[in-house]
């Protein structure tokens, strides 16, 4: 039967680091200004990594690592299913991940992105004639929850009550109402009290086939998406990813990238976001402000500190690309986002 219960309780641990000073210590420039108008590209920052910072243009991205390679998407079905144990179903597209569960009179669905949405049903009927009964929202974002419409029906809608006031002030004829709230569990989806995504953003977890959907947080073999996914409060982040490897699944669905997940992805993201905190701290703390800048300009204090924390970002990126360039997949894409972020987090959080 389809049974509301609670049942991930462990308490988030923190995640700890330890600063270490890397010598790159940077020369004023020398160069003699360029012919520009204000405001123009000028000379690089002295060790500039070769990686295309953020706002110019890639001819060529990094090569995703094999074991990241996926099946590749039946253009004519539009979407790939994956079972996950009994009765337990993935679908995606290779860029987003629902889940479907069947039951002894039903079909619960979790999630449906917009981008396959209209082929859900169609995922379902390969495996079942039973209706869909039910529809979790793991949170309300639109890129996760924005077909439900295509789902038909009237199911019983569900969310952790954040979810709800987000899209009661929302007001997206997408994105249809919860039915059903809770505060802390149902199901087995759990909230931990808080989310550095988005309130709401909930645990989904299905204990006989040891499969957790958390969305948004892991992105397994990925660099994560840009600024830890947009993370509202990156501590936090770090220690809801050390919270997910305490739990007690052996399939993780993340809601995004072309793969499920393991602990082993879990524990490979949080060491690359401890590299990352260790480079950044270490750059914050080796970086001088005002080197490699004009002396006219240096009254602009907004400038001083774009300089600075450019300087920063650059030392970050050069830390950590040796060692990671060649095991996340899209590593490239997005390691200048994560280091201004990373910088900007230390500074102030």
């Amino acid at each position: 039967m389809f049974l509301f219960r609670s049942n991930l309780l462990a308490a988030a641990a923190k995640v700890g680091s330890v600063a270490i000073t890397i010598g790159l210590g940077s020369a004023p420039n020398q160069s003699a200004r360029a012919e520009t108008l204000p405001g123009q590209p000028g000379a690089p920052y002295q060790s500039m990594p070769s990686l295309a910072p953020i706002g110019t243009r890639v001819d060529h991205y990094l090569p995703i690592p094999k074991e990241d390679v996926t099946p590749a998407i039946d253009p004519k079905k539009g979407y790939r299913s994956q079972q996950l144990g009994r009765g337990l179903y993935m679908v995606t597209d290779n860029g987003y991940q629902s889940m479907f569960l069947v039951y002894e009179t039903g079909v619960v669905v979790v999630d449906a992105p917009p981008g396959y949405s209209a082929h859900i049903r169609q995922a379902i009927a390969e495996v079942t004639d039973r209706p869909i009964t039910h529809v979790v929202y793991s949170h309300a974002h639109v890129d996760h929850i924005g077909g439900v419409i295509d789902l038909g029906g009237h199911p019983i809608i569900i969310a952790q009550e954040e979810t709800l006031r987000l899209l009661e002030r929302a007001k997206d004829p997408r994105r249809p109402v919860p039915t059903v709230t809770f505060k802390d569990q149902v199901l087995d989806l759990s909230y931990p009290g808080s989310s550095p995504h988005e309130p709401g953003n909930i645990f989904i977890y299905a204990p006989e086939q040891k499969v957790l959907m958390v969305v948004d947080v892991i992105f397994p073999g990925w660099m994560p998406w840009r600024r830890f996914a947009l993370a509202k409060d990156i501590p936090g982040y770090f220690d809801q990813v050390a919270y997910i490897d305490t739990l007690p699944f052996e399939t993780l669905v993340g809601g995004h990238v072309n793969r499920v997940g393991t602990h082993s992805d879990v524990r490979t993201q949080l060491e690359f976001m401890n590299d990352l905190k260790t480079a950044a701290a270490a750059a914050l703390k080796s970086t001088p402000p005002g080197e490699e800048m004009e002396a006219e300009d240096k009254p602009n204090l907004w400038a001083v500190y774009d300089n600075y924390i450019d300087r920063v970002v650059v030392k970050c990126v050069n830390a950590v690309t040796p060692k990671w360039q060649s095991r996340l997949a899209g590593y490239d894409v997005f390691i200048w986002d994560q280091c201004y972020a990373m910088e900007q987090s230390l500074r102030i959080d």
